[in-house]
């Protein structure tokens, strides 16, 4: 038999680990420094929990799990029109983290210091078509915080992006949008029925194109009086304050239009200009969102968004706690390792994929020994060491296996080296080879 993976899913080898955790590890330390703490949640949720949160499209790209041993019985039991689909799946794959998380505060909100600031990282998965910079499995990191409804919140959440991006020495476009303002659209231009089918197809502008979205809107029934109405936002290009005065003028007769002009407002006087850019057409298509929502694209690299989120006002409403507000914001490791790839950001930041410092290599089993007692001080002193397992092979192919490895300094250790109470440090990259005591190696690698 062949060996394969399901599509839409990777191996990652060790050198791809190393990028990969260089990226959780920045964006952790940025979570912990903006007051977050981790959480884990179950790979697999009741259905319950996941179904009519993501709208019909994003129902239809959830993994269900089939019940295990009783499904068959069901089967035979029963005819077909009697099935149900309880009878075969009650529990599937996460989506992503936002809905789980909701789920958790709601079974967890005794224990829970409001407003609680969490992160997570974690698998997600969809059962999308593969494509570039799309795959089934995939990692989300996200950042939430719940039970506060105060606009600090959403600032706090851009300036960590940047921070993040920054770090990643990625160059981003920052859009926001407000679903007020959507509602406050389809409200003035009389759809206000019909606010999910504007926003699922508003939020393909990207990828279709304005004749594309008007097409999806004369699908859904949108009245034809009602999509020349939205042409000025779908083809507007002003800057900042062209688009406010733009929105303040078609949204005087809705209150909760104004009212989403009103905290992209309050947002940016708290931020530096530049920080965003206000796309009146952004939508995120997720039903849950009710306010700010954001999206992040990288510079250079056609792909997809690379973080994105957005404000939801009674999540936990449907688990039983209602009225209890959140904003969070999520980023997707695997097309910012993409993209990072893409535009060798890993070979510009330096960043080392072998998890060893220096490699111990010698001649004998005697010197082998020698470096096992070596290794361990220098382990001791929090260097990451190897000692070279095989006594049979000559010390050039011991050279060969660091160099493969990316082992950047290699110590070589013979019997005369250890007579006189020295070995020698190689650097790989440069060839210098110096003598050092075992005291003096240590201040040389620590």
């Amino acid at each position: 038999m062949k060996p394969s993976i399901p599509k839409g899913t990777r191996d990652f080898s060790p050198d791809e680990m190393a990028k990969r955790n260089f990226i959780f590890d920045t964006i952790r330390e940025v979570f912990h420094r903006y007051g977050y703490q981790g959480i884990e949640t179950p790979a697999m949720e009741n259905l319950t929990t996941l179904e009519g949160k993501y709208g019909d499209e994003g129902d239809k790209l959830l993994f269900r799990v089939l019940n295990s041993g009783p499904v068959l019985l069901t089967i035979q039991s029963k005819g077909a029109d009697q099935i149900k689909r309880a009878d075969l799946a009650e529990k599937g794959l996460r989506y992503d983290l936002t809905v789980p998380f909701a789920r958790y505060v709601v079974m967890h909100q005794n224990e829970i210091t409001f407003p609680f600031k969490r992160y997570q990282m974690q698998p997600v998965w969809r059962a999308d078509r593969p494509q570039k910079g799309r795959y089934r499995e995939f990692y989300q990191c996200d950042a939430d915080v719940i039970g506060s409804p105060s606009l600090v919140n959403e600032v706090e959440l851009v300036l960590m992006i940047h921070e993040v991006f920054n770090k990643l020495g990625l160059k981003v476009v920052l859009k926001m949008n407000n679903r007020k303002i959507l509602t406050g659209l389809a409200e003035v231009v009389g759809e206000q029925d019909r606010i999910i089918d504007i926003t699922v197809a508003l939020d393909k502008l990207d990828k279709i194109g304005i004749e594309g979205v008007n097409n999806e809107l004369v699908e859904k029934g949108i009245t034809a009086d009602a999509i020349d109405m939205l042409q000025p936002i779908i083809k507007f290009e002003g800057n900042y304050n062209e688009k406010i005065d733009l929105l303040k003028n078609l949204l005087m007769s809705s209150n909760t239009g104004r009212k989403g002009i009103e905290e992209v407002e309050e947002i940016a006087s708290m931020l530096t200009a530049g920080s965003f850019e206000l796309d009146i057409t952004l939508a995120r298509g997720l039903n849950y969102y009710t306010g700010a929502i954001f999206e992040v694209k990288a510079d250079g690299v056609q792909i997809g968004s690379v973080c994105g989120g957005g404000r939801y006002d009674d999540l936990t409403g449907i688990f039983g706690l209602p009225n209890v507000s959140g904003v969070g914001v999520s980023f997707g490791i695997d097309r910012i390792c993409d993209v990072m790839e893409e535009l060798k950001r890993f070979e510009t930041l330096g960043i080392r994929t072998s998890s060893s410092k220096v490699l111990l290599t010698h001649f004998d089993k005697n010197t082998q020994k020698y470096c096992m007692g070596l290794a361990s001080s220098l382990r001791a002193a929090g260097i990451s060491t190897e000692v070279y397992p095989d006594i049979t092979k000559k010390i050039v192919k011991q050279f060969e296996y660091a160099n493969k490895k990316q082992i950047p300094f290699v110590v070589v250790v013979g019997e005369e080296e250890m007579q006189r109470g020295q070995v020698n440090l190689k650097n790989m990259s440069t060839g210098e080879q110096h003598p050092f005591t075992p005291e003096q190696l240590i201040e040389q690698l620590v």
